[in-house]
């Protein structure tokens, strides 16, 4: 079972600790493919923030929309994208999905309802809104999830987006992945509030603000969001409080960062977080979990090897489903 085949009805948290795990396994390995000058372009990772995306893709049905950002690895794996065509768009080869194209800030596969990772932040607000009303038209039950950062919610498209959303009563979730940061830009430099969800009141929208480390919480509260969407009650705005653990991309270091805030936030790891409910649960223990990481360890790393070995693409791919 995973995120891509079944929406639960209560939290399934062993499966989710497995997508997070899955994830950072994943993440880790793309800094080390990044440092090895195998991946062209650039990379965003989103260590520290898995819980975002495995609580809400657990939310969704398998038909649902979401659009997300070029910090979207974990977003495309939560909804069941494969590894090896994961790792082998981002080594720009054949067999990637989207035939090495896209590379690592356009993971993107409608057949799993991932319609878009935009490099452009909040360009996929208005584009979710759009899938949602779409919904809404056909009548046919589905929901669009847009997945943006804090940034997102200055730019003008953010407030189209809301405004447009709460007007038509479209089914959208907005998930606000707010880790404190811009870029390079504290939160607090840049906007005027500290919590974001406030911001949805000028919509007359449904607001909730979150622990975005806590897999179940998000679990539940985009379960909720999604629920009345689906009747009818219109967007939610979801504002989930989290952090990355790496820089903004490539190889920063983040200095710009308090030493004591990365200790916190790292002490609060989402990871650490799921096996702590597993094993007050009494459903797992420590070992156990431990052959689960190192079991993941090993699938990614066959799904990697595989990629590297794929072949490139032909030079006519370049000229394939592209505008004449």
């Amino acid at each position: 079972m995973t995120a891509a085949t079944e929406q639960a009805a209560d939290p399934d948290i062993a499966t989710m600790y497995r997508d997070m795990v899955r994830i950072r396994v994943f993440e880790e390995t793309v800094q080390g493919l990044f440092m090895q000058s195998l991946v062209s372009g650039t990379t965003h990772l989103a260590q520290g923030q898995e819980a975002v995306a495995v609580g809400v893709a657990h939310a969704l049905r398998p038909d649902d929309y979401s659009t997300y950002t070029y910090r979207g690895h974990h977003h495309a794996l939560a909804r069941g994208l494969d590894l090896e065509a994961a790792f082998a768009e981002l080594l720009g080869r054949a067999t990637g999905i989207n035939h090495g194209k896209g590379g690592s800030m356009h993971l993107t596969d409608a057949r799993l309802g991932l319609y878009g990772s935009f490099a452009i932040v909040g360009a996929g607000l208005p584009v979710a809104v759009g899938l949602g009303r779409a919904a809404q038209l056909r009548q046919d039950g589905r929901i669009s999830a847009t997945f943006f950062g804090d940034g997102a919610t200055n730019i003008g498209a953010f407030h189209e987006a809301m405004n447009l959303a709460s007007v038509w009563k479209a089914p959208v979730l907005f998930v606000c992945e707010n880790n404190l940061y811009g870029e390079y830009s504290p939160l607090r430099s840049t906007t005027p509030v500290e919590d974001l969800a406030i911001r949805a009141s000028a919509y007359a929208m449904r607001a909730q603000i979150v622990d975005g480390n806590d897999v179940v919480a998000v679990y539940e509260s985009a379960r909720e969001a999604a629920a009345l969407a689906r009747v009818g009650e219109g967007p939610t705005f979801l504002e989930y409080k989290t952090y990355r653990h790496r820089g903004h991309s490539r190889s920063d270091p983040a200095k710009y960062r308090p030493e004591e805030e990365v200790k916190a936030w790292l002490a609060r790891d989402p990871l650490t977080v799921a096996r702590r409910r597993l094993m007050d649960a009494g459903s797992s223990n420590e070992a156990e979990l431990d052959r689960i990481d190192g079991a993941i360890g090993v699938e990614v790393e066959a799904a990697v090897e595989r990629a590297k070995s794929a072949p490139w693409p032909e030079l006519s791919e370049v000229t394939t489903n592209v505008y004449a």
